[in-house]
């Protein structure tokens, strides 16, 4: 409803034509707010949404104020509490597994076959630290991108003396190192946000990073603060963007409040239980027990009993009737404890079977079909975050550094990359799939070797060679397509048909 007021009319006399324009554009404005108003509910303003409170910062600003307190306290929970440990244990397994494996994909066997082997020897020196080989630290920095939200991946060059096949390390660094209290404009355009250094057009060009973790309780004071610029091609960032953001936060961090308040519940319920068993009964008076009077329980000493043990049977003064205690009853716990695990699950984006171990209630339609989304998400991180952010650099960097030292011909080596497989339901109707897509066309053998999470380059020169082995032994097994059908039946070259008949045989 429009209202004319006094302002109205005296514009309206005055200059008419602009009295006409006000009353429109109000008019416009109270029609636009009452269709917004009614467009979207959760932008109503009212009793059911007064204690809503959504601040409009960006997610740089809000991941500034609550980024460290938020890995902290993560890490805590992994620490602690089984359900976190076991949601980044499974989505650490998923999506590295055994290592995401790379191969050479020149088109030159001679020369994919010496970048493969340089590899493969590469991989066992590559940590900086010494303990763990390349796939170790893929583990590695995918639990960290899981559990603190980010990790930082820094290149080493080494000497040629100090004995590396190539003579390149990587260094994990965890993202406390990172100075996030550097922040601000810089003199050529350039800004630091978090301790990221962006040049004029908004590239990475560095990371401030401390010397050791700030953490650490035997850094001496003048290091723990001191901060130096590491050049942005040498330091790969691993973390999920859910926004236009420059640093990560714990993938469980919906589900902090739940895990901890699960953790108070789950103990206090335990507590509860203990007292409840602690105490058999109690030996009242007479005249207690029928006036309901709270008697002082004291031990045969005379002293007031005030913790009690399991099994006590308490005595009051002048007792002669024993009333048992009755432990209360526990229904509904089960079914209340099943839907904060599954708020849990899907606060970490998996199923609830997996992050509880708990198959009572699927069945193996139920549960495939279950896997389904859970497996388009690991694919998701896979190959829009693992491969190219880390992995894909990480090749890149032995290229580089292995044509560098002249072992290999050039530094650019295209590289195919081989996830872990993902394990079957039924692997008989997977199989059959599998094979049907092959002969279908829609699958080469290599795809299918390499979804099972193998080299198909290296598998099919050992099925070569163990063939022509077997060739040379005179052995024939069930196992061997070349001489034995599915079913079990001699192929026809062993029948003495011709080389022709026997290769159609050999398609039934």
């Amino acid at each position: 409803m429009n209202r004319v007021t006094f302002l109205d009319r005296a514009v309206a006399w005055l200059a008419p034509e602009a009295g006409v324009k006000r009353a429109l554009a109000r008019r416009s404005f109270d029609a636009l707010a009452a269709t917004a108003s009614r467009a979207y509910d959760g932008a109503a303003r009212g009793r059911r949404t007064d204690g809503w409170k959504a601040a409009g910062s960006s997610a740089d600003a809000e991941i500034a104020v609550a980024g460290e307190l938020l890995r902290d306290r993560m890490r805590d929970l992994v620490r602690n509490n089984p359900h976190a440990a076991k949601a980044v244990s499974v989505l650490v397994n998923n999506i590295v597994g055994a290592g995401i494996i790379p191969r050479a994909a020149t088109g030159d066997e001679k020369l994919d076959g010496v970048v493969n082997g340089l590899w493969e020897a590469w991989v066992r020196q590559c940590d900086a630290d010494g303990q763990l080989d390349l796939f170790g630290l893929q583990t590695l920095a995918c639990r960290q991108m899981i559990e603190a939200g980010e990790v930082l991946v820094r290149r080493r060059p080494r000497r040629p003396s100090d004995g590396l096949v190539v003579p390149l390390q990587i260094q994990l660094l965890e993202a406390d190192l990172l100075d996030a209290t550097r922040h601000g404009d810089l003199v050529d355009g350039g800004r630091i946000v978090q301790g990221i250094e962006f040049d004029a057009i908004g590239r990475r060009r560095g990371y401030w990073l401390y010397a050791q973790h700030p953490g650490d309780a035997v850094v001496s004071m003048r290091r723990r603060f001191d901060s130096a610029s590491v050049p942005a091609t040498d330091v790969l960032h691993l973390y999920e963007k859910q926004r236009a953001q420059v640093r990560g936060v714990p993938w469980g961090t919906p589900v902090m409040r739940s895990l901890r308040d699960l953790d108070d519940w789950t103990q206090a319920e335990l507590v509860r239980k203990k007292t409840e068993a602690c105490v058999v009964g109690i030996v009242l008076g007479a005249d207690e027990a029928e006036q309901g009077i709270a008697p002082s329980v004291v031990d045969a000493d005379g002293n007031r009993v005030e913790q009690f043990e399991p099994g006590l049977i308490a005595y009051a003064h002048g007792g002669k009737d024993i009333k048992f205690n009755q432990p209360a009853t526990t229904a509904g716990v089960g079914e209340w404890l099943r839907a904060q695990l599954h708020i849990v699950a899907a606060g970490f984006r998996m199923p609830y079977e997996l992050l509880t171990g708990d198959l009572s209630q699927v069945n193996y339609s139920s549960i495939r079909a279950g896997l389904v989304e859970f497996r388009r998400l690991i694919d998701a991180v896979q190959w829009q975050i693992f491969i190219p952010v880390l992995c894909q650099p990480t090749w890149t960097w032995f290229c580089e550094a292995a044509w560098a030292a002249g072992r290999l011909p050039r530094p650019d080596i295209a590289v195919e990359w081989s996830p872990p497989r993902f394990e079957a339901v039924d692997p008989l109707k997977d199989a059959m799939a599998d094979l049907l897509a092959m002969r279908s066309g829609t699958m080469t053998l290599a795809q299918a070797i390499a979804r099972q999470g193998h080299n198909p380059d290296a598998v099919l020169a050992e099925i070569a060679a163990m063939n022509a082995r077997l060739d040379a032994l005179g052995l024939v097994l069930d196992s061997d397509p070349r001489r034995v059908t599915k079913t079990g039946v001699m192929q026809a070259q062993d029948a003495g048909v011709s080389p022709g008949a026997a290769g159609t045989s050999a398609q039934e």
